[in-house]
This record gives C-alpha cells, sequence and structure tokens, in this order.
C-alpha cells in the first residue's frame, strides 16, 4: 500500500469535474457525505481543476472510522430483570435471538419517535404493575441517532427520565408482539429481522 504525504499528486476520478483530473493530496475538513458531521484535518485528495475533495486514501480511513465510532453514542439504563426477558421473548417471537433486542428497542425509539399520536400512549403504561421491579439489568443501545431519537420521543410522549422511556417502550412491544400480537405490527418486524438476519 502506498503511504501519500501533503503535496503528492495523483489521478483520480472527480466526481463534480466528471472526469479524469490531476489531484493533490492535502489536509482538510471534509464533510461527511450523509450529513452528520465534519472530520477534521484528514489527508485527502484534492481535485486541480475544481478544488473539490476527490480523492480518500487508505491511510485516511481509519480517521474517518474513529470519527463515525465518536457519533455512535451510548444510551444505558438500569432496568428489572423481566423487562430484559419480555425483549428476549419478543425478538425470540420474531423470529430472531437476543442478538435482535437492541435493533427491535431503537426500531420502537425511531417509529415512535417520529409520530406524536403514537408516542402519547407511553405515559399510561407505566401505570402498569410489570413497569414496577427492582432494577437488575442493564441495556445499551448504541447508534449515530439514537440519542437524537430518544430526545425527539421525550419531548413527543413528555416523560423525562430514559429508564422510565425504555420501560414504556418495553411494555409497548410487550403489547404489540406477544400479549395483543398485532399483526401488522409483527408483519413488519418480520420484514426487518428476515432484512437483517
Amino acid at each position: 500500500m502506498k503511504i501519500f504525504k501533503v503535496g503528492d499528486s495523483q489521478r483520480a476520478i472527480c466526481e463534480h469535474c466528471g472526469s479524469i483530473q490531476p489531484a493533490t493530496f492535502k489536509l482538510r475538513d471534509v464533510p461527511l457525505s450523509d450529513g452528520s458531521g465534519v472530520v477534521k484535518k484528514v489527508l485527502v485528495g484534492v481535485c486541480d481543476e475544481c478544488d473539490q475533495v476527490c480523492l480518500l486514501p487508505h491511510q485516511s480511513v481509519p480517521a474517518v472510522q474513529k470519527h463515525l465510532e465518536a457519533q455512535r453514542k451510548a444510551v444505558e439504563c438500569r432496568l428489572p430483570a423481566h423487562m430484559l426477558d419480555i425483549l428476549g421473548l419478543a425478538a425470540f417471537e420474531l423470529g430472531g435471538s437476543s442478538d435482535f433486542v437492541p435493533g427491535l428497542v431503537k426500531y420502537y425509539v425511531h417509529k415512535l419517535a417520529h409520530d406524536p399520536g403514537e408516542a402519547s400512549r407511553l405515559p399510561l403504561l407505566l401505570e402498569s404493575e410489570l413497569a414496577q421491579g427492582k432494577a437488575e439489568k442493564r441495556l445499551s443501545l448504541k447508534g449515530r441517532r439514537i440519542a437524537d431519537d430518544i430526545g425527539q420521543l421525550k419531548a413527543a410522549a413528555h416523560v423525562e427520565n430514559t429508564t422510565d422511556l425504555m420501560k414504556s417502550i418495553i411494555l409497548l412491544i410487550n403489547e404489540d408482539v406477544l400479549m395483543e400480537r398485532r399483526p401488522r405490527s409483527i408483519q413488519n418486524l418480520k420484514e426487518i429481522f428476515a432484512a437483517v438476519a
């Protein structure tokens, strides 16, 4: 593998120019294509014609990955053991394993964060006897958007505590998948699990 340094040049395909152009390696702040942030001072190939980034050398990949990993904020809470049992059983009922539990919860968080009507049901679920119990187990969710979705969902549901929010989501999953077995919800989740299995 060739290691490039600032000032080296190479021909590259420039998407902006629509042709092969000479590119010079420079340190640049590079915005991520999904708009989720900017990687500061990373070595990239810059088109000599239009001055746009057109090349990311292999040696710069770890710097970009480090930035992406930093965006994966973990959200953690402690819950009663039976809450994690509900999640495990729901994942099993949908054809998955306990590996699907974080994905199941993140799906519900995201879905509810964008559906204020459904989110308004969450506080009522906290009145259930199943919402009670000693917090003995930990649930950890990681993702680039999970913290934002949880913040949005807290506002929509008027639930300030993350643990209470997670409890209410788990109780909604219990309702949808295990108790009332809502066909539409179950089919959507099965399709998602089949796609990521």
